[in-house]
């Protein structure tokens, strides 16, 4: 299983250098790829613009929305492009993970209608891959992104079948990971498509010293609309320690998962030398 890691898109407060310092350490530590968490109503920088700038300080690791709230970008064409040109800015390296979300505030300041996002997500994926297939729109010169699909929902696991080459969960523990992964291939044999879908989930970490205080305060703000139950059991099975890691990396790997991306609860890039030396890497 790939070890990647998240930026810090999604912690308040980090600044631009701390965000490419993070890229040029998580490529020299060896992480598989960089990911972005996505929100409109929150102080974090705009997923395919933190990916852009890492990619100008990085040559090998890959690059990913992990995931990127679809509909809140109703142009899927000018999606399409935006993607395209990551791709090929980057040499090929940007992977378009997509999905829904579920924050109503979100959608409200997008001036999107939430009980449509569904339906909206559907035609605008439709849209993403007829740009990729045709020939009015680049840069190609890398050709087309990869694109993995968020979602816990059966209709998420038909959308991967249907549009993407891989599954993403959203934060669920790895014993809820293998029944989900168990849907997305089912979805996949159905539909016809060869091989297996890639399959990708999400952790989250803090290391060091009071790394519990760091993963309580930020997943407890980031969560709070969940209420404080959900947001502190969130906050609690964060990987605090190099044990936790090395268990989410073997529950992870035993449930199917291909790439398991870490993020983290601080913008410090010492972090990223923190989960490398835990992970093994």
């Amino acid at each position: 299983m790939d070890v990647a890691i998240g930026l810090p898109n999604a912690v308040p407060g980090t600044s631009g250098k701390e965000l490419v310092e993070w890229a040029r350490r998580a490529e020299a530590r060896g992480f598989s790829s960089l990911g972005t968490i996505d929100r409109i109503a929150y102080d974090n920088y705009e997923p395919m613009t933190a990916l852009a700038a890492a990619a100008a300080v990085t040559e090998r690791i890959g690059l990913c929305t992990s995931v990127l709230l679809g509909p809140l970008r109703p142009n899927a064409s000018e999606l399409a492009k935006r993607a395209l040109s990551l791709n090929a800015l980057s040499g090929g390296r940007f992977t378009l993970g997509i999905g829904l979300g579920a924050r109503e505030d979100d959608y409200e300041l997008g001036e999107v209608e939430y009980r449509r996002r569904g339906k909206l997500f559907d035609a605008q994926l439709e849209m993403i891959e007829a740009v990729w297939k045709g020939d009015e729109v680049g840069p190609k010169i890398a050709g087309a992104p990869s694109l993995i699909v968020g979602g816990h929902a059966d209709a998420s696991f038909r959308r991967v079948a249907r549009f993407g080459e891989g599954w993403i969960a959203g934060g669920a523990p790895a014993d809820q990971y293998a029944g989900m992964a168990a849907k997305a291939k089912a979805a996949w044999a159905d539909a016809g498509r060869e091989g297996e879908p890639r399959l990708m989930g999400l952790a989250y970490y803090a290391l060091g010293e009071n790394a519990e205080q760091q993963a309580r305060e930020e997943l407890g703000d980031y969560y709070e609309w969940l209420g404080e139950d959900i947001a502190g059991f969130i906050a609690a099975n964060a990987a605090t320690d190099a044990e936790t890691v090395q268990r989410y990396l073997s529950e992870f790997a035993e449930a199917g998962c291909d790439e398991l991306i870490f993020f983290p609860t601080s913008s410090d890039p010492g972090q990223v030398d923190l989960l490398a030396e835990a992970a093994g890497l």
